[in-house]
């Protein structure tokens, strides 16, 4: 593997900033997809982060979920009553559309190097979903930031192929339960195998490097379980530091 092509970190701040700076050289933030921060917020994370470290970030719920997700329950203000059908599934709203233009700002404060679009397994490969997804894709063209994509309904492989190629995004996955269906760059995130207490056994966190090292390219490899901080440690111990 070449050298820096591997980043390694959590889904969230696992510890304190400072700590989290010394380990790590990469951050998939969680805030910026339940309520993004103010822009002073972020500058300050960016200001407080190494140089080289890499901040990746979740779009803004109001993009990829619908009003009736319970995941609006962790956002500091509740969504307006006027908008609640306005909001998800990359629908063509103007609420969809100021979402990104927060996400994307915070993304320019921040010199994200990913922003995610994590969607839910409501979220479903519809005529009408495949039409908002490729019309919201292609008006973001030219942004500066590399897209992933993380589908989680019952997608079929060739379309998620198709559909990352048409728009170039990078297909997110969790290794453990999937491959990407997209070449290049991978964006990995493991949710803990059968759910989120799970904690990574040395044989599979040592198998997952080996397929990482293996490809050659740059691969970003974040946590989201339980026990994160211990696991995201532990994978970056396997290169030596590097990751």
């Amino acid at each position: 593997m070449a050298a820096g092509s591997l980043w390694t970190g959590c889904c969230g701040w696992a510890e304190a900033r400072a700590r989290y700076f010394a380990k790590f050289r990469t951050i998939e933030l969680q805030s910026t997809f339940y309520e993004p921060p103010a822009a002073a917020l972020a500058a300050k994370w960016r200001a407080e982060a190494p140089a080289d470290f890499r901040f990746c970030i979740k779009a803004w719920q109001r993009i990829t979920h619908e009003a009736s997700s319970p995941t609006y329950r962790k956002a500091k203000h509740p969504l307006p009553e006027a908008s609640r059908r306005c909001v998800g599934a990359f629908r063509p709203t103007e609420e969809v559309w100021r979402a990104w233009e927060t996400t994307r700002e915070i993304a320019r404060v921040l010199h994200a190097a990913v922003i995610l679009f994590q969607c839910p397994p409501s979220f479903q490969p519809t005529g009408e979903n495949i039409s908002n997804l490729i019309t919201f894709f292609q008006q973001i063209q030219g942004c500066r930031h590399a897209l992933a994509w993380e589908p989680r309904g019952n997608w079929p492989l060739h379309t998620v192929r198709e559909l990352c190629e048409r728009l170039g995004l990078i297909h997110c996955v969790d290794p453990f339960s999937a491959e990407p269906a997209t070449h290049g760059v991978w964006y990995l995130r493991l949710h803990g195998r059968g759910g989120y207490r799970y904690r990574y056994t040395s044989a599979e966190l040592q198998d997952l490097y080996a397929r990482v090292a293996e490809r050659g390219h740059e691969s970003y490899v974040l946590f989201n379980n339980l026990w994160m901080l211990e696991d995201a440690e532990r994978f970056a111990a396997l290169s030596g530091g590097d990751a």
